[in-house]
């Protein structure tokens, strides 16, 4: 449940950090239900900037239109955002500034995207349903710190705690928990589910009568000794195996460059000995007008590299490859859809998933 103060706050703080003003033209590609979509409406009114929206069928004509109308603000998800990455852009496009949020931008990416437009901001954000938008990184700090969703944006105040509420030391894993005037006001007719995500602050003083509510996002993350944050993983996507808490994303990060791979997940399946095993899904693109079958991307190659560049426990027991990974209505990689597919994948008497 979200007030007219959460969606005016809101509004008001990422048009501040991104420098919006009346000259500006953005292009909504976003379905407006998704809230990061629906922020491209309200942060271009609370300026007096406009908005082209669009329901694009191919990623070119994102391209497209960015010319055609001369758009210079443009939000997406990660997906997107590598598709985007792909293709050719020009020369003379008016984009001052991207944005990505939805999910960890891959580092390579975000190179590929700084290569292919020099002359435009790159703002790598991280947000909750339940708070709009809670961090950002502004673009000077991308060479220094590429993986990071930075620091908190305006009218937002955000820590990273352990489980008893107490705040994490430099560079120890926690929950990130954000309070301040973008958390929402609970979840519609649910006050069980309510009372599990917002709960007082870690801050609260208990000589205060009134009580401030925060979001316990339930995501993992950890600061770094200059304050800013680097997202680990969702604690219900962490994979538990052998004994080991791995992060989906440190195994993503290795394989995407890898030639021809399109889009990457990791998963944690039910294993009888090892609790989860690790399993890659993945798709890829054509690169030579050919058959997508890679011969660099088989299943052994993968694997192998990742040997050479994890810890054993971290390595995947399997690599499956689709043509193409299922989506969410907001354009993400639907990850539980991929897990319920593969689920009983090491089970006795199972085909192995494929």
């Amino acid at each position: 449940m979200l007030s007219h103060r959460n969606l005016c706050a809101g509004a008001s703080s990422v048009a501040d950090y991104l420098g919006n003003t009346s000259h500006d033209k953005l292009l909504a590609v976003l379905p407006l239900s998704f809230d990061y979509g629906l922020s491209q409406l309200t942060s271009a009114f609370q300026v007096g900037a406009s908005v082209v929206l669009m329901d694009y069928l191919l990623p070119r004509d994102v391209i497209k239109a960015v010319q055609r109308h001369q758009i210079t603000g443009l939000a997406a998800v990660p997906p997107l955002w590598h598709q985007l990455a792909q293709l050719d852009w020009p020369t003379n496009t008016q984009l001052r500034y991207i944005t990505n949020s939805g999910g960890a931008m891959p580092t390579a990416t975000t190179a590929t995207l700084r290569s292919k437009l020099p002359s435009t901001e790159i703002y790598l954000m991280y947000g909750l349903t339940e708070a709009f938008r809670s961090t950002y990184l502004p673009p000077d700090q991308l060479d220094t710190r590429p993986d990071s969703i930075g620091k908190a944006i305006p009218n937002a105040r955000v820590w990273v705690v352990r489980s008893d509420g107490s705040e994490c030391g430099v560079d120890e894993p926690g929950e990130l928990v954000h309070a301040g005037a973008l958390v929402a006001m609970g979840y519609w007719n649910d006050a069980e589910k309510t009372a599990q995500r917002f709960k007082p602050s870690p801050q609260q003083r208990q000589q205060l009568p009134l009580i401030e509510m925060a979001v316990w996002s339930g995501d993992r993350v950890r600061r770094d000794e200059d304050g800013y944050l680097y997202f680990i993983a969702r604690q219900d996507e962490m994979i538990k195996t052998s004994g080991y808490r791995v992060s989906p994303s440190e195994i993503e990060e290795i394989i995407q460059p890898l030639p021809a791979i399109d889009q990457v997940v990791a998963l944690g399946i039910p294993h009888p000995a090892l609790g989860q095993a690790i399993v890659v899904v993945i798709s890829q693109r054509d690169i030579d007008g050919g058959d997508t079958n890679n011969e660099s991307n088989t299943e052994q190659t993968i694997i192998n590299h990742c040997r050479q560049q994890l810890p054993n426990f971290m390595v995947p027991l399997m690599v499956i490859v689709r043509l193409q990974l299922p989506r969410n209505p907001n354009g993400k990689i639907d990850r539980s859809a991929l897990r319920q597919s593969y689920q009983h994948t090491f089970e006795e008497g199972s085909d192995g998933g494929t």
